[in-house]
C-alpha cells in the first residue's frame, strides 16, 4: 500500500484507468474488468466527467455512470474513486458555479456521498486561480470531496494553487496527475516531481504504458491492420531509440518472471514521488499484468539501466 501525499488514503500502488469504460469497454467488459481488480488486490480507480464524451453517441460521464453501478452492485470495501471536472461538455472550465454542479452530478453519477480524490482535470486559465481552489476548499469544508489535486498543471501553477490554498486556509492538493512514462520523461523530471517534492504531493502519472507501446506489443510504426484505437498513438515510439528501450525491459522483466508491461510500471512506481501509476484494461485478461507491475520491485541496477536506456526521450512527444 502507498499513502497519497499528506492525505489519509493509504492505496494499492497502481490505480485503473476508468478511460476505456463505456468506450472499448462496454458495461459488461468493464465490470468484469473491475471485479478482476478488486479480487486481484486493486482498490484505487481513477476516472473523469468527461470519459468518455469523444465516442460518437457519448455525451460524457459514461466511465462514472458504469463504475457507480458497479460500486451499486458489487458495494466493495476500502475503494477509492478519484474523479475529474473542466472537461464535461455541459461543465467546461473551473468557474466556481461550474466547479460545484459538475461535482455534484459526479456524486450522482458514481452513487457515492463523497468524491475520495477530487482532479482539476486541465488548467483554466480564464478563471482566476483564487476563485478554483476557493471553489475546491468549499467541497472540501462541506463534506462532497475528501481531497483535492491537479492534473496537466505546469510547476508555476501547482506552486501558485498551494500559495493561494495556503493563504487562504483551505485544503491543500495532495496528488498531481502528469503525462509520464519511459518515453515521455524529460518535463515531468525536470519541473513537476522538484515541486511535488517541496510540497509533498504524491504523482499519480496518466499515459503509463504509452497508450500501449510499453506493453511491447506494437514493435512498427506501421499500423496496418491494427484494429485498436490506441495503435497509431502507441506506434510513434517504435523507432530505434523505443525499441531499445521494450528490449530493455524485455530483459528485465523476464530476469523476475515478469512482464514488459508490468516492468515498465514497476519503473514508474520506482520514481521520485510516484505513489500509483495508472493503467487501464479493456479485457480481463490484461488486468494480472497491472496486478503484478504494483508489486515488482526492480533492482537499483535495473531502475539505471532503464533510465539510460530512456534518456533519449524528447519533452513532448
Amino acid at each position: 500500500m502507498t499513502r497519497i501525499g499528506n492525505s489519509d488514503l493509504d492505496v494499492f500502488p497502481l490505480s485503473l484507468g476508468g478511460n476505456v469504460f463505456g468506450w472499448t469497454a462496454d458495461r459488461e467488459a468493464s465490470f468484469a474488468v473491475l471485479d478482476a481488480f478488486v479480487d486481484g488486490g486493486g482498490d484505487f480507480i481513477d476516472t473523469a466527467d468527461g470519459y468518455s464524451a469523444w465516442v460518437p453517441g457519448n455525451s460524457g460521464g459514461e466511465s462514472e455512470t458504469i463504475i457507480g453501478e458497479w460500486l451499486a452492485s458489487r458495494q466493495p470495501k476500502g475503494v477509492v474513486v478519484a474523479t475529474k471536472v473542466s472537461q464535461h461538455p455541459d461543465f467546461k472550465g473551473l468557474s466556481a458555479s461550474n466547479v460545484r454542479r459538475a461535482a455534484e452530478a459526479s456524486l450522482a453519477r458514481l452513487g457515492v456521498d463523497t468524491i475520495d480524490l477530487y482532479y482539476a482535470h486541465f488548467d483554466d486559465e480564464t478563471v482566476p486561480l483564487e476563485e478554483t481552489v476557493a471553489a475546491f476548499g468549499e467541497l472540501v469544508s462541506d463534506g462532497l470531496v475528501r481531497h483535492v489535486a491537479v492534473s496537466n498543471y505546469t510547476a508555476e501553477r501547482i506552486r501558485e494553487w498551494v500559495e493561494i490554498a495556503r493563504r487562504t486556509g483551505v485544503a491543500l492538493p495532495v496528488a498531481v496527475q502528469p503525462h509520464y512514462n519511459l518515453v515521455h520523461r524529460n518535463d515531468v523530471e525536470g519541473t513537476i516531481i522538484p515541486v511535488a517534492q517541496e510540497f509533498g504531493l504524491s504523482l499519480v502519472p496518466y499515459y503509463s504504458l504509452a497508450s500501449g507501446f510499453l506493453t511491447g506489443k506494437y514493435r512498427s510504426v506501421d499500423v496496418e491492420g491494427q484494429t485498436s484505437p490506441r495503435a497509431s498513438g502507441a506506434a510513434k515510439y517504435a523507432t530505434e531509440a523505443g525499441l531499445r528501450i521494450i528490449d530493455t525491459l524485455e530483459e528485465i522483466g523476464d530476469a523476475h518472471g515478469a512482464s514488459i508491461a508490468a516492468t515498465s510500471l514497476a519503473w514508474l512506481r520506482a520514481q521520485p514521488t510516484v505513489a500509483a501509476p495508472i493503467a487501464s484494461a479493456r479485457t480481463v485478461e490484461q488486468v494480472p499484468d497491472l496486478l503484478a507491475g504494483a508489486r515488482l520491485e526492480l533492482t537499483p541496477d535495473e531502475v539505471d539501466a532503464l533510465n539510460r536506456v530512456s534518456e533519449w526521450t524528447p519533452a513532448k512527444a
